[in-house]
Formats: structure tokens, C-alpha cells, sequence
């Protein structure tokens, strides 16, 4: 570990652990409710990530006041080889100056667990990949001094669900068969040369969109069913005229909080869609996205959200709009391409 800045006189850091997953939650939602305007997040994805399924590809650090309070959040997201998601989370109630010593001491330390995770991997240089809200100046202001330069904004959009749409909505084009992947029982595995054709059918689709990595199709499914909203009844798979040409893979929304801590309905989030370039002009994504609206309708569900690329190559702005998805607010990646084992 390469050397890093001091932190204030008294406090601490150190790997989080279940009775930490509490604190994490109040000092993200209190980061939300500044930087956006509402917070959301709740024990139980906090706890997948901590000390669930998803530790084994994350890294965390927590960062404790004098008082042993949770101040700060270092988290690194082994994401694909070559590329770490970056969490920086700095409690919005410290002062400027005590703030920015703790943002300098966890963006030090980032590197460093990030360079330790691409020597892991047996890579010579990696990329840190950091989100933000688009709202969050204090959050810019640390990346920039940090050596990070902003890339992207993604639009994360959302849409409301009536309980008539669970039938009713227009069926696929002629020559395009849309299903579930098979499974061998209810409560089974699905197969899995479906799970392979998602697989194909994704990384294939998205071949040519910013910032694709490459994943093995084990990294692929493991890293989706970490995510505790993960059902295999989610996941969908279209043909053209025979061969796999779509794909989409959603998750459960549970567990979100109000800005007055109350639970929120659950929802449906669409975690991947994608096209084949062989399959596109057949109305092949409006079919997916009908699939997941009357999925959502038919379990009671209010909305069904999803993330586009502001710069999205194949217009699927145009399309979510149209089919009514409306804009909730924006974020933004920042990157950073650091050499392994080089000084933080």
C-alpha cells in the first residue's frame, strides 16, 4: 500500500463489517438527500455489497470520526479486467476543510485498492471508474483534484406502471419470438445455453458502446446474482427468425426508502437491454420493454426504471421517451487510468 495523507487527529478507517452496514446506510442517505435531493438506499443492497454475495468483488473501507461515527466510504468494484468502480461517499454535514482532508485521504487509498485489485488481475494499468451526481459540485471539485476527468452522463429514467398493462399491450413482430429463459422447475436453475445466448446477445449488442469491457460468461452471471433483487424470472430472450437476437435482464426493487424512512412500492429495474445488429429493425427492444411493463403490472408493481447513455449511439432515448419514460435525474462517470504498482 503506497503512502497516503493524514486523517484528522482522532479518527480511523478500516474494512466495514455486518454491524457497520447500519451506519453505511445513514451516512449514504444523508450523501443522497444532499447531492440529489432524496435518498434511497437501504440495509439490505448495502448489506449484499458489504458482506453478502457481492463482498467477493468489493473492496470497502469506512472511515470513522473520533466519536467512532461513519464519516466517509471507500468502495471498489472488481466491475471487468481492466475497470474498478470507484464509490467515494463523504458525510455532507463536515465542514469544508474537515471534508476535504478525508476526500483527499479516500481518494489515496481508491487508488491504492484499486491498483492492488488490477496487479490481482495480472493487468499492468486499470481503470477507475467513479459515479456522480450531476448535482454534487463538492464531489466534482474532489475528482478533479484527484486526477479524475468526466466522461459520460447516463439519464436514469423512470416509468409509471398501470395495472391494465399487465394485458393488452402489443404482441411482437412476425418472425420475432420473445420468452423467459427455460428453467426445469419453478424453483430450478434456468438453462444454460439461455443464459449463454443472453450472454452473446449482450456483449455483442454492446460491442460498440462506450466503455465496454469484455466479461467471461461466469463473471457475467455471477456478478447479476449478486444483486439482491436478482430473480431468474427477469430475464428474457428474444428470437429472429430463429436466432437469438435479444435480450433483457431486469431486477426486483425492494426495500427503497422515502425521504421520510417509510418503505417505497416495489418496482422493476431493467438491468440490461440489448439488441443483435443482425436483429435490429424488428421492433425487437419495444418487445422486450412491453415484456418488462406488463411483467411489472401483472406483480402489482408502480414503475419500472432504467438507465440510457445521454450519448447513446442507437437513439434509445428516442424510444424510452416514447414509450413513456421521463428523465428522474442524471449521473455522471468520471475516469481515471492509473498504472499498476506506480505511487497513488
Amino acid at each position: 500500500m503506497t503512502d497516503h495523507p493524514p486523517l484528522p487527529d482522532g479518527w480511523s478507517a478500516a474494512e466495514p463489517d455486518r454491524h457497520d452496514v447500519e451506519g453505511l446506510v445513514r451516512l449514504l442517505r444523508r450523501h443522497e438527500q444532499q447531492a440529489r435531493g432524496w435518498p434511497g438506499a437501504d440495509s439490505e443492497n448495502v448489506a449484499a455489497e458489504v458482506t453478502g454475495r457481492g463482498a467477493r468483488t468489493h473492496t470497502h473501507l469506512l472511515v470513522r470520526d473520533d466519536q467512532a461515527q461513519a464519516r466517509a466510504w471507500v468502495s471498489c468494484h472488481d466491475r471487468a479486467k481492466g475497470r474498478v468502480l470507484v464509490g467515494v461517499t463523504v458525510d455532507p454535514d463536515l465542514d469544508d476543510d474537515v471534508a476535504d482532508v478525508v476526500a483527499q485521504f479516500c481518494f489515496t487509498r481508491a487508488q491504492g485498492l484499486s491498483c492492488q485489485i488490477g496487479a490481482d488481475r495480472g493487468l499492468s494499468s486499470t481503470q477507475m471508474d467513479a459515479g456522480a451526481f450531476r448535482d454534487d459540485p463538492r464531489l466534482h471539485g474532489w475528482l478533479r483534484r484527484a486526477g479524475f476527468e468526466h466522461v459520460r452522463d447516463w439519464w436514469q429514467m423512470s416509468r409509471p406502471v398501470e395495472a391494465a398493462e399487465a394485458t393488452g399491450l402489443p404482441e411482437p413482430r412476425d418472425g420475432v419470438q420473445l420468452r423467459r429463459v427455460r428453467r426445469d422447475d419453478q424453483v430450478g436453475m434456468p438453462h444454460e445455453q439461455d443464459l449463454r445466448d443472453v450472454h452473446f446477445v449482450l456483449e455483442e449488442s454492446f460491442a460498440d458502446h462506450f466503455n465496454s469491457y469484455r466479461e467471461t460468461f461466469e463473471e457475467f452471471v455471477d456478478r447479476l446474482r449478486e444483486d439482491p433483487g436478482h430473480r431468474w424470472d427477469h430475464w428474457w430472450l428474444a428470437t429472429v427468425d430463429g436466432e437469438p437476437g435479444g435480450a433483457l435482464v431486469a431486477t426486483t426493487i425492494t426495500g427503497r426508502l422515502d425521504a421520510e424512512g417509510g418503505p417505497q412500492p416495489d418496482g422493476s429495474y431493467v438491468d440490461y437491454i440489448g439488441v443483435h445488429q443482425r436483429a435490429r429493425g424488428r421492433g425487437v427492444a419495444k418487445s422486450l420493454l412491453y415484456a418488462v411493463i406488463a411483467d411489472a403490472a401483472a406483480r402489482g408493481r408502480n414503475r419500472v426504471g432504467l438507465e440510457v447513455d445521454g450519448d447513446s449511439p442507437t437513439g434509445a432515448d428516442g424510444l424510452y421517451t416514447a414509450l413513456g419514460w421521463r428523465t428522474a435525474y442524471v449521473t455522471e462517470s468520471w475516469h481515471k487510468d492509473v498504472q499498476v504498482g506506480a505511487p497513488s
